[in-house]
């Protein structure tokens, strides 16, 4: 991924900020820092992290500035960009059969259709990437800036068998690939999106053996259902005769059963469970989730792991400061918009909010029409869907998932926004993502979402630890 360096336009900068204080402006472009040309938003973090960095900022109207900045090592210059990357995305290389842009359907936000898969991203946002297109310049880099964690998707370890689920005849080996990571002191967060058939049962268990076998650089092995719709099984049934199917509840429990002992066999060798099951399969098999303590801090709770245990330690604390605060809303009415899969839970916890609060708290279960039933998520419900299912309720105002919005707090995912969805209901709308926020709710009234928390990747200060001594990576 050898590209031109390109200037960085800057999008905002954040009040109180050193580049408030230096005069830098929304529409500024950064060129240079610590005399390094910029390719991305990792290469300013990293080229800033120095107690003085200068910094080549070309102004709107054309003028150029040197600044120089005097500073604490880990103290950022307060500067946001709309794109993370300013030399393009590297552009997957795969053609995966369960590939979920495959069924992605017209109409959605332009950037879902965008099939990324660069580590630059994975290590910001979080992104998974396959690292089948890493090339000699990409390796030097992660070298030299040790970006760490990356997240990694997996699916097989077997080579013959990650090819085909890749549609990659040069997908190198995925195991190697990590030792490398290994060597340089990277981490990964690695996950095997499961389908029914192709990739479990035996697959299944020679994966996560040896994915666990290379712990601590592979700090977790998220196992989660293929998610598909209809265009998407249409799609892979003809061209591969694979069947795309929904867990069941046998399957799930078949799945929840196999990695119970590769679960049991890490936390006593390593103390960390490192293997996680999605909560999907725990859900469908009516099965307990896990305790707290055995989520690993929670690492993969973006893709659906630890999502109903953070929910309900969050209930328990915001139960008992309900009693505490004796905290009554009479008169006060919500209705929590979800999707089907979580539904019954939330209505659950919701019937015991009400009877402690006095407010009265609906669950409505929102069918995905835009991508299919049985895609149940509720980050994947789109604004059309609400409009449609919560048509005729009249609450105070309508309580939806937060993750339902993109990153700003402004889109669905079928690019309507908030205020458009208002327009057709009777009330207004408000985000949330736990219960305690529901309380905020109740106590403060409806409030508009913010931008997402701040990205993944931690300060180049604490990472600067050279290669162990006596390692080496040869090939």
């Amino acid at each position: 991924m050898n590209r031109a360096p390109q200037p960085g336009i800057v999008s905002g900068v954040r009040a109180g900020s050193l580049a408030e204080e230096a005069g830098i402006e929304a529409g500024d472009a950064v060129i240079s820092a610590g005399g390094r040309a910029l390719r991305d938003v990792v290469d300013l973090q990293f080229y800033q992290a120095e107690p003085e960095v200068e910094v080549h900022i070309r102004k709107a109207n054309g003028l150029e500035e040197l600044l120089v900045f005097e500073k604490s090592i880990d103290e950022d210059l307060g500067l946001e960009f709309e794109r993370a990357t300013w030399d393009d995305v590297t552009l997957c290389n795969n053609n995966c059969f369960f590939c979920f842009l495959k069924g992605l359907p017209k109409g959605m936000r332009k950037t879902l259709y965008m099939k990324d898969d660069d580590y630059r991203l994975s290590f910001l946002h979080g992104n998974f990437v396959t690292l089948t297109n890493l090339e000699d310049d990409d390796w030097a880099r992660l070298y030299e800036q040790r970006l760490s964690p990356l997240n990694v998707s997996v699916h097989a370890t077997g080579l013959d068998l990650r090819r085909k689920m890749l549609g990659n005849d040069t997908a190198p080996d995925i195991i190697h690939q990590l030792q490398r990571l290994g060597s340089l002191g990277i981490q990964a967060h690695t996950q095997i999106v499961l389908c029914p058939g192709v990739n479990d049962g035996e697959h299944l268990e020679r994966s996560v053996r040896d994915l666990t076998s290379l712990y601590p650089t592979v700090q977790t092995v998220s196992v989660v259902p293929v998610g598909a719709s209809p265009k998407l099984e249409d799609w892979s049934l003809q061209r591969d005769g694979i069947e795309l199917v929904r867990p069941t509840p046998e399957y799930a429990r078949e799945v929840v059963r196999r990695l119970r002992p590769l679960q049991e066999a890490c936390r006593d060798r390593s103390g960390a469970t490192i293997v996680q099951c999605s909560d999907e399969y725990y859900i469908t098999s009516g099965q307990p989730v896990p305790p707290a303590s055995h989520y690993d801090g929670f690492p993969q709770y973006e893709n659906g792991i630890g999502m109903v245990r953070t929910m309900l330690e969050d209930w328990a604390r915001t139960k008992r400061k309900i009693r505490a605060g004796k905290k009554r809303f009479p008169g006060r009415h919500l209705v929590i918009a979800t999707a089907t899969l979580i539904a019954p839970r939330l209505a659950e916890v919701a019937a015991e909010m009400s009877a402690l609060t006095g407010a009265t708290i609906e669950v409505r279960a929102v069918t995905n029409t835009v991508f299919g039933d049985r895609v149940n998520v509720s980050g994947l419900l789109c604004g059309g869907d609400y409009a449609r299912e919560l048509a005729g309720c009249q609450p105070d105002c309508f309580v939806l998932p937060r993750p339902s919005l993109d990153y700003f707090g402004q889109k669905f995912l079928d690019s309507k926004t908030i205020e458009e969805v208002e327009e057709r209901l009777s009330a207004p709308l408000t985000f949330a993502s736990q219960w305690s926020e529901v309380l905020e709710i109740l106590e403060r009234g409806p409030q508009r979402p913010g931008r997402n928390a701040a990205s993944n990747g931690a300060f180049w200060s604490e990472e600067r630890a050279r290669l162990p001594e006596g390692s080496a990576w040869a090939g």
